[in-house]
């Protein structure tokens, strides 16, 4: 089957019974390291809250403080560093690797490419904590961005009412991170620092999370 074939049936909704099998594995495969990834970002963020040995707030603490607090005096804390910056690798990996089964199932760029940019932010959030001033705030600002956008773009290859909510989620997470750049602000004010972050981060997650679950089905027939 040709690409824009397959690409012109997802749009259309997917029609499994017509792509080809190794396509369904490769979606699958996609569905399945997507979920996990947002699951392990979700859960590890939790874990590492819940054992920070000292006072953390969703309101004044960024997530990244679970990893190490900003520079120049730069506070390191375990186990929640060990457990922030662990789950960061591995779910950026994951992230990664299935961004290029998605370019190899679907080979529509724009979606593989942003998916791809998130997986390395996420990747390098975990290899350079915050206690890193330069590359650290580089690498986040990248998953935020790439991770918007890639909820966004998605949407062109789901059918809805998928592809709205990914929209949504996108532009959600884009909006609140032009909030947080702006700084002073009343809705900065009422959330602080930690709680505009997450309305930035958790959208993205919640997307990675429904996006992996939509794939799967999509590849329901790769055992056939």
């Amino acid at each position: 089957m040709a690409r824009d074939d397959l690409v012109s049936n997802m749009a259309r909704g997917w029609r499994v019974d017509v792509r080809p099998r190794a396509a369904m594995r490769t979606t699958a495969l996609a569905g399945v390291l997507l979920m996990f990834a947002g699951f392990a970002v979700l859960m590890g963020i939790i874990t590492a809250e819940a054992l920070y040995p000292q006072t953390y707030t969703t309101h004044e603490n960024e997530i990244s403080d679970l990893g190490a607090t900003r520079p120049p005096d730069s506070v390191i804390l375990q186990p929640s560093a060990r457990i922030f910056d662990g789950t960061m690798i591995v779910a950026g990996a994951a992230v990664l690797v299935a961004a290029y089964s998605l370019q190899r199932s679907i080979g529509v760029k724009r979606v593989s490419i942003s998916t791809g940019l998130l997986g390395l932010g996420m990747l390098g959030v975990g290899v350079f904590p915050g206690n890193y001033e330069v590359p650290h705030p580089l690498f986040a600002l990248l998953a935020f961005v790439s991770g918007g956008v890639a909820a966004i773009l998605s949407s062109k290859v789901q059918a809805a009412p998928m592809s709205t909510i990914s929209v949504v989620l996108g532009v959600t997470a884009l909006t609140a991170l032009v909030i947080a750049m702006l700084g002073d602000t009343p809705m900065m004010d009422e959330l602080g620092d930690g709680g505009i972050e997450r309305w930035v981060a958790y959208p993205v997650v919640t997307w990675v999370i429904a996006f992996g679950a939509y794939l799967l089905p999509r590849g329901q027939g790769a055992n056939a």
